[in-house]
Parts: structure tokens; sequence; C-alpha cells
């Protein structure tokens, strides 16, 4: 796994985030190379999450674009998107069946 997506991933982990899940599109037919999705426990733990992101990857990254609600944030990192879901949400809209099909996609 790219050393960027593993760093993501253990701050989300060390943060208390579940379900944590990576996929890999370099090479398919979308924006990205990576998409890391993580279940929060509640609204307020989506905004902390995000707050650990923030923290734990500067100076590297650099946060291009953020998308907030209580529900739901999407950092835009270039290369990588990450989606920190509260669980209801992640359910609604189900977003890792249509990235495991993109994922096969040849």
């Amino acid at each position: 796994m790219d050393k960027r997506v593993e760093k993501i991933s253990n701050i989300l982990d060390a943060n208390k985030a579940e379900a944590i899940e990576v996929f890999d599109l370099k090479g398919k037919d979308y924006f990205v190379d990576y998409v890391v999705i993580a279940s929060s426990l509640g609204q307020r733990h989506t905004e902390a999450l995000l707050d650990h992101l923030k923290k734990g990857l500067k100076p590297e990254e650099e946060f291009l674009h953020v998308d907030e609600s209580s529900d739901w944030i999407v950092a835009d990192l270039g290369d990588i998107l990450i989606h920190i879901m509260t669980p209801e949400f992640r359910v609604k809209y189900d977003m890792e069946s249509f990235l495991a099909e993109l994922g096969k996609a040849q």
C-alpha cells in the first residue's frame, strides 16, 4: 500500500475510526488513485477525525478541498480522496459497492 495512504489509515485507526477501507484505483477510469472510506462513531467524531488528519498529515499533505457536513466529510488531497461518514450515511450511500466494481474494471 502507498505510504501516504497507510499513514492516513493509521491516523484514522488510532483515533477510533471504524471499518477503514482503501480502494486502489490507479489505472482505472477514476479521477483519483486512492479512496479511503472510514466510519465515525457519530457527528462530532466525524469532525474530530478530520482534525486529527489535518494535524497528523501536516506539512506533507495539502488539503485541496474539504466538503463538510455533520454526517459526511470528504477531503481531497489531489490523488487521494478521504470519506469519513457516520454509519447511517455509509450504509445509505454504499460507496464501497461502486468503488469495488470500478476497481475490478480493466
